[in-house]
């Protein structure tokens, strides 16, 4: 069960950095609004803590708690100061909603500084956070959105053969078919990209308040909403890096990646660190998979253990005609390359109306054999 299930009072809202991020930041990663719509009782107690959280925003930090509490305090007398002109009964009502808000005054006046501090600390201000939905709003034409809610990568092809090994708990959105002049993809969490090359159409990957923009290389981008920074890990090729233009006052220049360079954008302050020997970087190498350090440069190697490499690289599964092909060697070069093209190249290479067929992340090769 979750935690949240057993919340019953306001405080316990107030509390939830959660539940925090989504009223004041719009960022729902843990499902707040539909959770919300499972009750009418909880919609009603989870609005009355919105309500006061929004109250409790305090954008100027040289406030104090003496101001924050004489605050309240004035505005209650005159509240109360109206409704003692009414009658006794509404007399009780206010001696019921005086109880009930001095009661959970002084933790709303802790938590007040708390989120004070935890604005202004831990996460940027408004005007520096990007979300992915503020991305996908952004974005005019009609975008297909794939999550991967499973417990292992996914492949996903796009329309120009460009391949994306998107990780548990990331999503991305694509259009079915690029149009105009720019391919966009718009990431939440964690892909490998292999951009099939076109110079004439470059390749964006909008991920929180940076672009990354290529022709044609693989390469890693690493953008959580929760996480304080983003990183983009180069395999092969060059990309450019720069700040969103949705990001306000980011003095950066854009920034040049090549083969085994990274960049880390720091969301707190805007700055972007390059490094450019990610060897000496314990959380890169940690995060380092398959993909990034298998070799795709083959000499007269079994086809079979090209397709090892492949299922290994990409955590597919691949069914071919084992006795057809035990005896076939190639010699290629699949570095690069997005999925797709690495199976064109190996199934022309073998011949023999040698094809394949992908559902998801099972691969199926037909063949009759070498040439």
């Amino acid at each position: 069960m979750q935690k949240r299930n057993k919340y019953t009072e306001i405080e316990d809202f107030l509390s939830d950095e959660s539940f925090q991020s989504w009223v004041l930041f719009k960022t729902d990663e843990n499902g707040w609004e539909e959770w919300t719509l499972e009750s009418r009782q909880r919609a009603k107690l989870v609005e009355d803590a919105r309500l006061l959280l929004l109250a409790m925003k305090v954008p100027d930090s040289n406030l104090t708690a003496s101001d924050i509490h004489n605050a309240l305090q004035t505005t209650w007398i005159k509240i109360e100061e109206k409704e003692n002109q009414n009658s006794s009964i509404q007399d009780s009502k206010i001696n019921f909603f005086r109880k009930y808000f001095l009661s959970g005054a002084a933790a709303i006046l802790v938590f007040g500084l708390i989120s004070v501090w935890f604005y202004q600390n831990q996460i940027s201000p408004k005007s520096n956070v990007i979300t992915y939905k503020e991305l996908i709003d952004e974005n005019s034409e009609g975008l297909v959105e794939q999550t991967n809610n499973s417990n292992k990568p996914q492949i996903i092809t796009l329309s120009d053969g460009s391949s994306v090994l998107l990780q548990p708990n990331s999503k991305l959105s694509y259009p079915k078919i690029f149009t105009g002049n720019e391919r966009k993809v718009y990431l939440s969490g964690e892909g490998f990209f292999e951009i099939s090359k076109n110079p004439k159409k470059p390749f964006f990957v909008y991920a929180n308040e940076i672009v990354t923009k290529v022709v044609g290389t693989s390469f890693r981008v690493k953008a959580y909403s929760d996480q304080p920074d983003v990183e983009v890990l180069v395999r092969t090729g060059k990309v450019r890096v720069k700040s969103n233009d949705l990001l306000a006052k980011s003095n950066q220049k854009e920034v040049v990646l090549l083969p085994n360079q990274a960049l880390r954008f720091l969301r707190s302050d805007l700055s972007f660190n390059k490094i450019t020997n990610i060897t000496q970087d314990v959380a890169l190498t940690r995060n380092v998979g398959n993909i990034e350090q298998l070799s795709f440069e083959f000499t007269d190697i079994p086809v079979s253990q090209i397709f090892q490499t492949i299922e290994q690289a990409y955590l597919v599964d691949i069914d071919y005609p084992k006795n057809k092909l035990k005896d076939c060697h190639l010699t290629t070069s699949l570095s690069d390359q997005p999925l797709t093209e690495k199976l064109k190249i190996v199934c022309n290479s073998i011949g023999n109306n040698t094809s394949f067929e992908m559902n998801g992340n099972q691969i199926i090769i037909t063949s009759e054999g070498c040439n």
